[in-house]
């Protein structure tokens, strides 16, 4: 039987083969955007796109070059590659109802799954909530390094490329879960900024 990180795992992959093909030379980012709907942490998702070397170009000149970081790494800069990306996965019965299936399985399995009206007292939901959206982090994080090492990125996209991972209610996160997800090399300029310092060689 398929799991909810199987599924998420060949979604991923699949997805990255939907990228246009002519815009594939112009990426330099594949990007994660963490999120769930209507910011309920039983429903995670996951919208998968890209960014561009063009996109970031056309940023800087409409801003006299400021900010260069900001405009190549800040998420709110990307463009609607990025942002909604080209396919969302996880728990979002609108768009893939066979992954919100699977997950609330799991998390039925593990205890974790709530009703807002069974009972639970809201701390109790908090709490599930708290464990389910870790794991989600946890396993995007996977999924990105799943990408690296089956060679999904490079298969695709021509060469390594970095997977940035960004969840926009904890925007605190986006340098742990980036760090995590990627070879050290491809996420050095990424890092720069990091409050926490680069990893370590």
């Amino acid at each position: 039987m398929t799991t909810f990180r199987q599924h998420m795992a060949e979604m991923s992959a699949r997805t990255l083969a939907e990228f246009p093909e002519e815009v594939t030379a112009d990426i330099y980012a594949v990007t994660f955007r963490i999120d769930s709907v209507d910011q309920d942490p039983r429903f995670p998702y996951l919208a998968i796109g890209y960014t561009t070397e063009t996109e970031v170009a056309r940023q800087l000149a409409e801003t006299n070059g400021s900010e260069p970081w900001e405009t190549r790494w800040n998420y709110a800069y990307f463009p609607p590659s990025g942002l909604e990306g080209v396919r969302v996965i996880g728990h979002d019965p609108a768009h893939d109802p066979f992954g919100a299936d699977l997950h609330r399985k799991e998390a039925v399995a593990e205890d974790l799954w709530y009703e807002e009206e069974g009972g639970l007292a809201e701390e109790e939901q908090d709490e599930r909530g708290e464990v389910l959206a870790e794991q989600f982090h946890e396993l995007c994080v996977g999924v990105a390094r799943r990408l690296h090492e089956d060679g999904h990125i490079v298969s695709v996209l021509g060469r390594p490329l970095p997977v940035i991972l960004y969840d926009m209610f904890d925007p605190d996160e986006m340098f742990t879960l980036t760090r995590a997800a990627n070879p050290p090399e491809l996420v050095t300029d990424f890092l720069s900024e990091d409050p926490q310092g680069q990893p370590q060689a």
